[in-house]
């Protein structure tokens, strides 16, 4: 079974400013995802898509397989992250001469995830047979107890409710934040669908500590001190 790994990045950036490849620990931020992605040994191939062209020479400099254009009506703000993803498996097809069965995506702006991550959520999607695997991370706020909205009159709700009113979090179901580290497909569901939720969409749960995703200053901030931190950690103190 052969799998491909994309990694989609967007030349602009309203929160951070060229955040794909700003260096993030003397290293372009899209060159960490592209390491990991090689360092799981899964891949037959490791394909980065942008319009922007600086972001594709950094990714060259990686030693991607493919470097894919990105079409300009892929590349607006509010483009839909599905035609992307897509628009990129069909391009390395085409270029590739081959098929992949295995689609795993990885944001550009998630660091954090380890290689294992990656082979889990692969191993996850394939043993199950199931159409996609996401990823996430337990919730800080949960919509039956602490998440609320506005009614049209302005009066504040919980955004869920209950049978049974819960009286502490923890007694509330679990919920959990898509952390946008890891997506995985079989190639015919992601060509197909117009939506990542089906009717055997799995998660792989993340520690929040691998789930920071770069979306503005003080994210960057929370990503450079927890790989700085864990650097630390690694350091095996001399012998005496």
């Amino acid at each position: 079974m052969k799998r491909l790994c994309t990694i989609c990045a967007r030349g602009g950036s309203e929160g951070v400013k060229g955040k794909n490849i700003r260096p993030l620990l003397g290293k372009p931020l899209i060159v960490y995802s592209i390491e990991q992605a090689r360092q799981t040994g899964l891949f037959a191939a490791i394909a980065v898509d942008s319009d922007s062209e600086e972001i594709l020479s950094v990714a060259a400099g990686a030693g991607v397989d493919y470097l894919i254009r990105r079409p300009a009506e892929l590349a607006t703000r509010t483009a839909p992250k599905l035609p992307v993803i897509r628009h990129c498996v069909e391009a390395v097809e085409k270029l590739a001469g081959d098929r992949y069965e295995t689609i795993v995506d990885l944001d550009a702006t998630s660091p954090l995830r380890n290689v294992e991550d990656i082979i889990r959520v692969v191993e996850l999607l394939e043993s199950r047979q199931v159409s996609n695997v996401i990823t996430g991370t337990p919730a800080r706020r949960s919509p039956y107890f602490n998440l609320v909205e506005l009614n049209e009159g302005g009066v504040v709700r919980l955004s869920k409710s209950l049978p049974v009113s819960v009286t502490r979090r923890q007694d509330s179901p679990m919920c959990y934040d898509m952390n946008a580290s890891i997506y995985a497909w079989k190639r015919d569901v992601l060509l197909s669908s117009s939506s990542i939720f089906n009717a055997d969409t799995l998660l792989y749960v993340m520690p929040e500590e691998r789930s920071i995703d770069v979306d503005s200053e003080i994210d960057f901030g929370f990503v450079e001190y927890i790989m700085k931190k864990n650097s630390r950690n690694q350091i095996i103190p001399d012998e005496k």
